[in-house]
């Protein structure tokens, strides 16, 4: 009896915990259901303006961020087409290998200006910013809108803006990486406002830049600001070396050839050596973007989710802001770090979005003279990976 007794005991004491672990569960559920969803914190919130770094007319500004993302899941466009992860060809010119062994072509059968063909072999999704220059088939191109490539797909129809407005031939279509990134007048044109007239324009340097008018002199409330001179590399020189190295009207041939390409470098080297003095101190956060301005003007922001993918992209930015720079006045007025914040505040005015399912949101939005571009993993994590400010031209 005493047994059975005990028995009864300790099958009653596993029935009361049973019944007060499943009372636990029960309102743990009914906690977590009727709790709100927890809102993402925008990674702004998050950013930091360092002190600037200045050369002549341009300013550099670090944004630091104590919240370094791990992005190492996403491939950046040097990188994919360096390795053969990434094709990138003229239409109609990929074929695609069937399981037999045997090859189809696309579906599209004759090349085209505004249009490529992109295929990732890799094993990560595939960022690209529009702007980034890939070079050869028949005419050097540029990533017309920020995007994101999913890992497997068919070869995939990819928007793009002739920057080389002289040739149609070729010997190879595929595209190598210029490992280049157009400048912010040029990218503009591109990502904003979306016009391959205007994108040529800007190529030639014969559009006006938000600050005044490349190769030329700024107006007369300009000139009350701040002492100007002309720019190091005006539209004079810029026409003389179209027609010296660069006939065909290559972006590339034209800001790389001497003595532009000169110019720039120098230019690029003395602003790294001072951005890598101003930022090599840092404890607890990293370097993740740039604001820019030149003048007096903040005109431009590149940031990133992660310091790598700023690493990734710093050295072609960075020469891209230079060729900016050199072809706008020279002038010693300087952007203050208030003026920096400033642009950094979030628009709230029009709203375009665009998206493709569980791979990315791109979202831009317009206020006045700004436009904001944002792109955003869906997967395999929900991030933003990249945030554009520009100031546009008057």
């Amino acid at each position: 009896m005493k047994s059975r007794r005990n028995e009864v005991s300790r099958l009653l004491g596993w029935c009361v915990s049973l019944a007060l672990l499943f009372a636990v569960v029960i309102v743990c559920i009914a906690s977590c259901a009727g709790a709100p969803p927890r809102e993402r914190v925008p990674a702004e919130q998050a950013w930091r303006l360092a002190q600037p770094v200045s050369y002549e007319n341009l300013t550099i500004f670090p944004v630091l961020s104590a919240q370094d993302a791990d992005t190492s899941g996403f491939a950046t466009l040097d990188e994919a087409i360096a390795s053969g992860d990434v094709i990138v060809t003229e239409q109609g010119e990929y074929l695609r290998r069937r399981r037999d062994g045997s090859t189809v072509p696309t579906a599209a059968t004759s090349a085209q200006v505004n249009q490529l063909v992109l295929v990732n072999r890799g094993k990560r999704p595939l960022l690209l910013l529009a702007g980034e220059v890939v070079s050869g088939g028949k005419q050097d191109r540029i990533i017309a809108t920020d995007r994101i490539v999913p890992i497997g797909g068919e070869p995939l129809p990819l928007d793009v803006f002739c920057v080389e407005h002289g040739r149609w031939t070729g010997g190879s279509d595929q595209f190598s990486t210029a490992s280049m990134m157009v400048h912010p007048t040029v990218r503009e044109k591109a990502a904003v406002a979306q016009d391959q007239g205007k994108v040529w324009a800007a190529v030639r340097g014969d559009t006006a830049a938000a600050g005044g008018v490349v190769g030329g002199l700024p107006s007369d409330s300009e000139s009350a600001k701040a002492p100007v001179a002309a720019p190091r590399v005006s539209a004079d020189a810029l026409s003389r070396v179209i027609v010296s190295a660069a006939p065909t009207q290559s972006y590339r041939k034209i800001y790389q050839s001497s003595p532009v390409g000169v110019s720039v470098e120098t230019f690029a080297q003395e602003i790294e050596k001072r951005f890598n003095r101003a930022t090599s101190g840092l404890k607890n956060e990293r370097v993740v973007g740039v604001v820019v301005a030149y003048g007096g003007e903040v005109a431009w922001g590149d940031i990133f989710a992660s310091s790598d993918l700023f690493n990734a992209y710093w050295h072609k930015l960075l020469r891209s802001y230079v060729v900016e720079a050199v072809t706008r006045p020279a002038t010693t007025e300087k952007a203050s770090l208030d003026d920096a914040r400033d642009f950094l505040r979030p628009l709230t005015g029009h709203t375009r979005e665009e998206s493709e399912p569980e791979v990315y949101r791109w979202v831009e939005r317009s206020e006045g003279r700004e436009s904001q571009i944002e792109i955003e993993a869906l997967h395999p994590t929900q991030i933003t990976l990249h945030w554009l400010k520009v100031l546009h031209a008057n």
